[in-house]
């Protein structure tokens, strides 16, 4: 009898989740990281010569192991309803695990903020912790070389835009989209926390994008703005992003270049750059990625990568390259290891 209530049990559970169509997906990866001169921040506390009581002084910054083990875990958990008029919800959350890139210990999984969608046709509306235009428009990131995508074209760009959020609650924004033939159109809109003269200000932050596909090219064009009332006066951020990519059989490509206007003088200019891919055939997958710009301390990225496929989800990954920020000193970044989807 016990047995048949457990089964029981069991069966209206599975039945439920059928029901509710939800869905799980993510991947693993693991492997060997390395970053020259690599640093991290460890508690600080001061001691009393004299009564021996043991007082925190915040944090310190020291240095650690240049190589330590990395890894990542991520699950995605979709729940998803469709009306008979075919109106498609969506709700999304994420359960994601890391190491500590600064003293190579792991951190424990946690989930994020909630994002929710609303699909009908060729239009798409999100809510709660949402990706903005520039973190969907196309080819922004282009080919990111290394297990860890450490590389990017995009790096010598200084503009905090609407970001989604793996590990934490995110902004509470709203995003849409609308794609029609070879044409997409995207917007979004949330209420920002941004810093100006050091000190955190309400802002409200908004951004818009168009793309067009034609044949093998892609083109994608943006635009985002951040505006800060301090003292009856505005202070106002922008960002402006080009982004084209293309496909050459087995070789595809994408060209980067975007203008930011941010508070620091040392960080506006042009950003630009560009990423490669080439399939060598035997499920081998060379990278390339390189990002610069023109303002005095933005960060230049420049390194490859390679990708070999394992089949069934699987593959090896691995890239090097440089890392220099402003007049400081390049440093190198590598890293070798699995990735497995599921």
């Amino acid at each position: 009898m016990k047995n048949l209530l457990i089964a029981s049990t069991a069966l209206i559970a599975t039945a439920s989740v059928a029901a509710a169509d939800v869905k799980f997906s993510g991947y693993g990866r693991f492997g060997i990281g390395y970053q020259e001169d690599r640093t991290g921040t460890v508690d600080n506390f001061t001691v009393d010569p004299a009564t021996g009581a043991v007082t925190s002084a915040g944090t310190a910054t020291v240095d650690t192991d240049n190589t330590i083990l990395v890894s990542r875990f991520r699950l995605n958990i979709d729940g998803t309803a469709e009306t008979d008029g075919g109106v498609e919800f969506q709700a999304r959350v994420r359960l994601q695990a890391d190491d500590d890139s600064g003293n190579g210990e792991q951190n424990s999984a946690g989930l994020n903020g909630a994002r929710f969608s609303v699909i009908y046709g060729g239009l798409r509306v999100d809510a709660g912790n949402v990706a903005g235009s520039f973190d969907n428009l196309a080819n922004y990131f282009g080919n990111e070389p290394g297990l860890e995508e450490f590389l990017g074209q995009y790096s010598g760009v200084n503009y905090s835009f609407l970001e989604y959020t793996s590990t934490g609650s995110g902004a509470n924004a709203v995003f849409f989209q609308y794609a029609v033939g070879d044409f997409a159109f995207g917007a979004s809109y949330d209420q920002a926390t941004v810093a100006l003269d050091g000190v955190p200000q309400d802002a409200d932050r908004w951004d818009i994008s168009a793309t067009y596909t034609f044949n093998n090219i892609t083109a994608a064009l943006a635009y985002g703005q951040t505006k800060a009332n301090v003292n009856s006066s505005s202070e106002k951020q922008s960002l402006t992003v080009l982004t084209l990519g293309a496909e050459f059989g087995d070789f595809s490509g994408t060209l980067f270049v975007a203008d930011d206007d941010v508070v620091d003088d040392a960080e506006n200019g042009t950003a630009y750059g560009l990423s490669l891919a080439y399939n060598l055939g035997a499920a081998t997958t060379l990278q390339f990625a390189y990002g610069d710009g023109s303002a005095d301390n933005d960060t230049r990225n420049i390194g490859i990568g390679a990708i070999y496929d394992l089949g069934g989800g699987a593959s090896l990954r691995g890239g090097i390259g440089e890392i220099k920020t402003g007049d400081e000193d390049g440093r190198i970044r590598a890293d070798f290891g699995a990735q497995f989807n599921f």
